[in-house]
C-alpha cells in the first residue's frame, strides 16, 4: 500500500511503540468515545490496539497509522485491507485530534482516504458502538450505511457499515 496516496493534507505513515504517548494524549482527549467504547485508553490497551486482527487476518494486512500536521498527530486511522473479503478494506479505528473536530477535517481525510482505497477496493466497512450519535453521525455523512450485522460485544453492541466506493 503506497501509504502516501491517502493524503495530500497530513504526512502519513506507520505508527510505532514510540507514537503512544501522543496517541494516548489524542484519544484522551475524546471522552464521550470512550463512554460508549471502553475502557479508556491507556499505553498497553493502544498497544494491544496496534496489533489486535480479526480472525483470519495477519499483520500484512494491517495498517495502523498516523496523520501529521506541522509536527502533530491530528489522526489515526486502523486500515485491515481485504477484509472480511478481497474487495473490502475495513476501519478498525479513527479518530481526530478533538481541536480539529467540527470543522470538516475528519470528513476531508475521509474523502481523500476513501478515493485512494477506490482504485483497489469496491467497499469500505466499520462499526461504531450502537447508541454514540456521535459516531453514528460522522459516519453517515460521510455515505456508510448500516449493513444489518450487529456485533454484540461484552459490553456493546456494534452497528456494522459499509460504503460502495
Amino acid at each position: 500500500m503506497n501509504l502516501e496516496s491517502l493524503s495530500k493534507y497530513y504526512e502519513v505513515s506507520l505508527l510505532s511503540e514510540a507514537d503512544l504517548p501522543e496517541l494516548l494524549i489524542l484519544c484522551q482527549g475524546n471522552p464521550k468515545f470512550y463512554r460508549h467504547s471502553p475502557p479508556m485508553p491507556s499505553i498497553d490497551t493502544l498497544r494491544s490496539d496496534m496489533h489486535a486482527l480479526p480472525r483470519g487476518k495477519n499483520l500484512e494486512d494491517k495498517f495502523y497509522l498516523k496523520f501529521w500536521k506541522d509536527g502533530r498527530l491530528a489522526a489515526v486511522l486502523d486500515l485491515i485491507l481485504h477484509y472480511p473479503n478481497d474487495q473490502t478494506a475495513f476501519f478498525g479505528f479513527f479518530m481526530v485530534r478533538a481541536d480539529l473536530q467540527g470543522h470538516g477535517a475528519g470528513s476531508a481525510l475521509i474523502s481523500e482516504i476513501l478515493s485512494a482505497l477506490s482504485k483497489d477496493f469496491s467497499n469500505v466497512r466499520l462499526g461504531y458502538v450502537k447508541g454514540n450519535e456521535q459516531s453514528q453521525h460522522f459516519w453517515e455523512k460521510n455515505g456508510f450505511e448500516p449493513t444489518g450485522i450487529i456485533v454484540t460485544e461484552k459490553e456493546y453492541e456494534i452497528v456494522i457499515m459499509e460504503k460502495k466506493l
